[in-house]
């Protein structure tokens, strides 16, 4: 069974400071934390500060049933983040369940960390692992809304989205079909051919190669101003764009751009590409895709970019370092800080050179793809 493991210590921007004050109000945030209603999963969710106001910082979760040793690699993290306190809650059925719940409750009393409930989700009612009292946690289960709630209404009140499960957010990023795929792998083609005339008629390698360096750079940057604008690349742009990233130089000038104040256009940008471009162009704008989620807390979304980019090409650098950072739970900021600026990517690489252009010589000695499939 594949095993999804995500990590967010990142809240998403429309719940600040989230206060956990009931039952209701975790159950209630967990699908906003998460971006889409979870079912067969162990989610934990870790809280920073002194008992009893810890304010949520990070969400983990899991598939259900557990892989082997999933749950040790957690410790490290929440100690790393400074999580003082955890609630575990399970999505299924109760033989499905309670063995990952056990299990988590063992290693975070044995860790030394405090365990505030651990609950049991299954068809709109939950049962505690941690409280035998029948007033509130009767053997039936307690009904709970999960749209109802304060946490719930604020989260939509913020413009937050819960996606119905996790095959829907899969499906966001699912190639576009039809008519859309036609058009785009018929620009595609006429872009690869004009490439490879001007490849052909060169006769200053190095030259070619910061000429198309710099104008993939600056299509880069332009690209990311359309999408801030609220625009779309039209198809020609986003071929170009498909191919300006088969070049490492460039793929890393947009991932340097991935700040703070940009992820929301990184996002809509790397998204759209990821769906429109042909399947051997899609790994560096789905692990852009991919960085920027990752960074604005969205590991569900980062996770589902990377596996995009797999399925393109297993072999993809940035792609599987992405996957070891979310596999091994480790935080955002392990790899936001350590990321170069763009002018000491320059000072890094030095000047361009032919051998820069390898990758995307490779792709355009690819055939293309066959048919287009159906609309998406």
């Amino acid at each position: 069974m594949t095993t999804h493991t995500t990590a967010s210590p990142d809240l998403p921007p429309g719940l600040p400071d989230l206060l956990l004050g009931s039952t209701e109000d975790v159950l209630g945030a967990v699908p906003y934390l998460l971006g889409f209603h979870p079912a067969e999963s162990l989610v934990v969710i870790g809280l920073r500060g002194s008992p009893p106001k810890g304010r949520v910082h990070l969400t983990v979760r899991w598939d259900l049933p557990l892989a082997d040793h999933d749950l040790s690699r957690i410790l490290p993290l929440l100690r790393k983040e400074e999580i003082t306190q955890v609630i575990v809650v399970g999505y299924g059925s109760g033989p499905l369940v309670t063995p990952a719940a056990d299990a988590a409750v063992a290693l975070f009393r044995e860790g030394g960390i405090r365990l505030l409930d651990a609950l049991r989700v299954e068809d709109g009612r939950y049962w505690s692992y941690v409280c035998s009292r029948t007033d509130c946690c009767p053997p039936s289960g307690a009904p709970y809304d999960r749209e109802a709630g304060a946490v719930a209404v604020r989260a939509v009140a913020h413009g937050l989205v819960a996606l119905p499960d996790r095959e829907t957010l899969e499906r966001s990023l699912a190639p576009v079909g039809g008519a859309a795929r036609t058009a785009m792998r018929g620009v595609t083609g006429r872009v690869a051919e004009e490439l490879r005339r001007r490849i052909a008629g060169c006769e200053d390698p190095d030259g070619l190669a910061a000429g198309i360096v710099a104008d993939g750079t600056a299509r880069v940057r332009a690209a990311i101003g359309v999408y801030a604008a609220g625009g779309r690349l039209d198809d020609e742009q986003a071929a170009r764009l498909g191919f300006d990233l088969a070049v490492i130089r460039i793929r890393d000038e947009a991932w340097a751009l991935i700040t703070d104040d940009a992820h929301d256009a990184h996002r809509r940008l790397w998204q759209d590409l990821t769906r429109r471009l042909e399947p051997r162009f899609v790994p560096p704008a789905a692990s852009l895709l991919a960085m920027a989620a990752w960074r604005d807390g969205d590991s569900a979304l980062a996770s589902v970019a990377l596996a995009r980019a797999h399925e393109a090409d297993p072999g993809y650098s940035m792609a599987n370092l992405l996957m070891d950072a979310l596999r091994c739970l480790l935080p955002p900021h392990a790899l936001k800080d350590r990321m170069p600026s763009p002018e000491e990517l320059d000072l890094q690489m030095g000047v361009p050179r032919t051998s820069w252009l390898l990758p995307l010589v490779v792709l355009l000695e690819e055939p293309p793809a066959g048919p287009a499939g159906p609309a998406g």
